[in-house]
């Protein structure tokens, strides 16, 4: 499909969108990325144990997840590293102070959606420290000596797709985000919020609030969900 054919199918969607959800009982979810709101950036995590500061840029740093990711596994190449040396750190890893606490809360409030472009293969333990909420994010192609030869996108633009399928189900979408590759998705849904983003991000980005406590968090989610559509 051409980007027009995308950008054309995306319009007539949101149209069909908001005629369907007219008159609709309101009926919050919140989709939330994962490293930097509920876990550390696993990369900077890692880039420290292994002396490489070049592991330590992210979505935060660069905006196209492709060019990041493609450096990074030449990165691990060239260093030897395999997917066991990294998953070693990561079972060492521990959510955000709060983390836990703020998802109990928010889950006896609404449903909860962690939308991340970590992996399968990586997210397993800080999911389990989380009390597994739902997680949609990719997979990792590996060879038989452990060593990471590639990723598989669960799909293109998979955060901004998940919006739209929720509001296409008569959901009112709140997105949480911090770094680039979460912009779309704060775009596409009905509410969005910067947590704890940076600089840039911040900057470029004008139009979505920012809170930087889980606290701040809190009051700006009850906000949203108690206001008069």
């Amino acid at each position: 499909m051409s980007a027009m054919s995308r950008c054309s199918f995306e319009s007539r969607m949101m149209n069909w969108i908001d005629e369907e959800r007219k008159n609709q009982v309101t009926m919050y979810i919140v989709c939330s990325d994962l490293e930097g709101i509920f876990t550390p950036e696993i990369w900077i995590n890692f880039s420290e144990i292994a002396g490489i500061e070049e592991l330590r840029l992210t979505t935060r740093d660069i905006s196209d997840y492709n060019v990041l990711m493609k450096r990074r596994l030449a990165i691990l190449e060239e260093n030897n590293l395999t997917l066991d040396d990294i998953q070693a750190v990561i079972r060492k890893m521990e959510p955000v102070e709060g983390a836990l606490d703020f998802l109990n809360w928010l889950r006896t409030l609404v449903e909860v959606v962690i939308v991340s472009d970590t992996y399968v293969e990586f997210a397993g333990p800080l999911m389990d420290k989380l009390d597994r909420p739902t997680l949609f994010c990719n997979t990792l192609v590996t060879d038989g000596d452990g060593a990471i030869t590639g990723y598989n996108l669960r799909q293109q633009d998979g955060k901004k797709k998940v919006a739209l399928a929720l509001k296409s189900l008569n959901y009112r979408v709140i997105a949480i985000g911090d770094s680039y590759n979460d912009i779309t998705m704060l775009q596409a849904a009905d509410h969005a919020i910067l947590y704890r983003p940076p600089e840039n991000v911040m900057q470029e980005y004008t139009e979505f609030p920012a809170v930087f406590t889980y606290a701040e968090l809190r009051q700006r989610l009850l906000e949203i969900m108690n206001q008069q559509d």
